[in-house]
């Protein structure tokens, strides 16, 4: 493997840049200087600080890449773009994959398509999304197109309440929503208090 790249903990590759020599400053002291312990010792100082300041700065343009950010960083980057309800408790790969997605489906959300597409990487299955909109003639426009109904075929790694929290912040206020999982009913936004 070259020494310019790293493999995260995903499991991903990104470039990595060149070492800083550990005596960086040193190496910049006119060399009478060096011959002074005095001046060794002092400038190595402030040397180690301005080695911890350096790194950090180093890591900055990585700090929102969500394929290397720290795992600590995948919830608030997902609150850039509405998803609130990540949980810790979600495996690393997981969380990063939710915000991914919902990063590039963000022009389709609210949309079947969207929907669609957010519950098979959730589920990690196929899902069926229906729903009651739709093009219709002058005056033969149904009374209820508000209603969607959504089924999976299982909840993936996440537990039932934790995919309809998910799932529920991805359904327009406006719309009337079933989850189902398999034959059973998980959620209905009508019998929902918190809806």
């Amino acid at each position: 493997m070259s020494a310019l790249v790293k493999v995260s903990s995903a499991g991903l590759t990104r470039p990595r840049k060149p070492r800083r020599p550990d005596d960086w400053m040193l190496r910049q002291l006119p060399v009478q200087m060096l011959s002074h312990d005095f001046f060794v010792r002092f400038v190595s100082i402030f040397q180690e600080l301005g080695s911890t300041l350096l790194e950090d700065a180093d890591g900055v343009e990585h700090a929102v890449d969500l394929t290397i950010a720290p795992e600590s960083s995948i919830a608030w980057l997902g609150s850039w773009i509405g998803v609130d309800k990540l949980d810790n408790s979600m495996p690393e790969a997981l969380r990063r994959r939710i915000v991914a997605t919902a990063a590039r489906t963000l022009a389709t959300r609210g949309t079947v398509a969207g929907l669609t597409s957010y519950l098979e990487l959730l589920s990690g299955s196929t899902a069926e999304v229906v729903e009651g909109g739709g093009i219709w003639r002058a005056g033969e426009v149904p009374d209820d197109t508000a209603w969607v109904r959504m089924r999976v075929q299982r909840t993936g790694s996440l537990d039932e309440a934790a995919f309809v929290d998910m799932v529920r912040d991805e359904i327009p206020a406006h719309v009337t929503a079933e989850l189902w999982v398999a034959d059973r009913q998980v959620w209905n936004s009508e019998q929902d208090e918190e809806w």
